[in-house]
């Protein structure tokens, strides 16, 4: 149970740090505070579970492939969309600026997936 909740946790930092990351880049997304970003990385995950648990009623599931990877980045800036309007402190900047957000915090939390599972972790 304890590392259940350090799991979630961690989670949660890492990617509050990479909405924090992507807003100090200016592509299409930001953030006033690292509490902003914790919070709209809370904000996010919770909205996107709820989306892909309604998609999963609906009997729609998201595919591999190109296609899946399109139809999950839409998911994922229409997420971030709908998390601007929650989160006092983060803007994205319209649908476009949703998608390149989406992008690049996918890539950011690539590596630094990446970098974790080079040291083993």
């Amino acid at each position: 149970m304890l590392a259940a909740i350090l799991g979630i946790v961690i989670a949660l930092l890492l990617a509050a740090l990479v909405i924090y990351i992507v807003g100090r880049l200016g592509l299409g997304l930001t953030v006033d505070s690292f509490t902003s970003a914790i919070i709209a990385a809370a904000v996010i995950a919770v909205v996107s579970g709820i989306i892909n648990w309604l998609l999963g009623l609906l009997g729609i599931t998201i595919g591999g492939g190109w296609l899946g990877a399109i139809i999950a980045l839409i998911i994922a800036a229409v997420v971030l969309l709908l998390s601007d309007r929650f989160v006092k402190g983060m803007k994205v900047n319209g649908f476009v600026g949703a998608i390149v957000a989406a992008i690049a915090i996918g890539i950011v939390t690539w590596f630094a997936s990446w970098l974790v599972g080079l040291f083993g972790l």
